[in-house]
């Protein structure tokens, strides 16, 4: 199974993160899927990319040449896609994905976390989508997507979409269930957005 882990770029984070990046990655390969990330060397998705390599895994590195051309550029990806820009990068690592395991990031996680949800909620695919979130920095995040939902501004099945947890193995075996496509039905269709 390839895997797109969306996780922090930022350097300036608790290395409790970090840990858990190298977790990831060790956990990803030891089950024997191959890491689908930005394909940068900085903090958490250097992190990950490294620990999956050396735990045996393969890893397909997808990066803008804005990224290449300032040297953060993982050179040891097994695989490393150059793009043009940023939205190619992500409409790449969606197509070479056949799962989702979201960490803790910044709105970058956070934009690449809505995407693929959004996509799963009209049902533009069936990939299983992860929030792995051990300390709870994404608590808020789903305190106002639920208020949302109340609100009735998201579509009925917009949490039978995604799944949260605070334990790798957990993400992992969540991962790996046989994914559920979500439909929208007719009715679905006319109500109201999924944003």
């Amino acid at each position: 199974m390839f895997i797109c882990v969306f996780l922090a770029s930022s350097q300036k984070i608790d290395q409790k993160y970090l840990a858990l990046a190298e977790e990831v990655g060790r956990e990803l390969a030891g089950r024997g899927h191959t890491l689908v990330s930005g394909g940068a060397t900085v903090s958490c998705m250097g992190a990950v990319a490294r620990a999956a390599r050396a735990a045996g895994g393969r890893t397909v590195g997808v990066i803008p040449q804005v990224l290449v051309d300032i040297e953060i550029a993982d050179q040891e990806s097994d695989e490393l896609v150059v793009t043009a820009d940023m939205r190619e990068r992500k409409g790449i690592m969606d197509a070479r994905s056949d799962a989702f395991l979201v960490l803790p990031g910044g709105i970058g996680t956070l934009e690449e976390l809505f995407e693929i949800w959004t996509a799963r909620t009209l049902g533009l695919h069936d990939k299983p989508l992860v929030i792995l979130d051990p300390w709870g920095l994404y608590a808020p995040l789903r305190e106002l997507v639920e208020g949302m939902h109340e609100a009735g501004f998201t579509r009925p099945g917009v949490f039978d979409a995604i799944s949260w947890t605070t334990a790798v193995e957990e993400a992992f075996e969540l991962l790996e269930k046989t994914p559920r496509h979500l439909v929208p039905s007719p009715e679905e269709l006319g109500e109201a957005s999924a944003g």
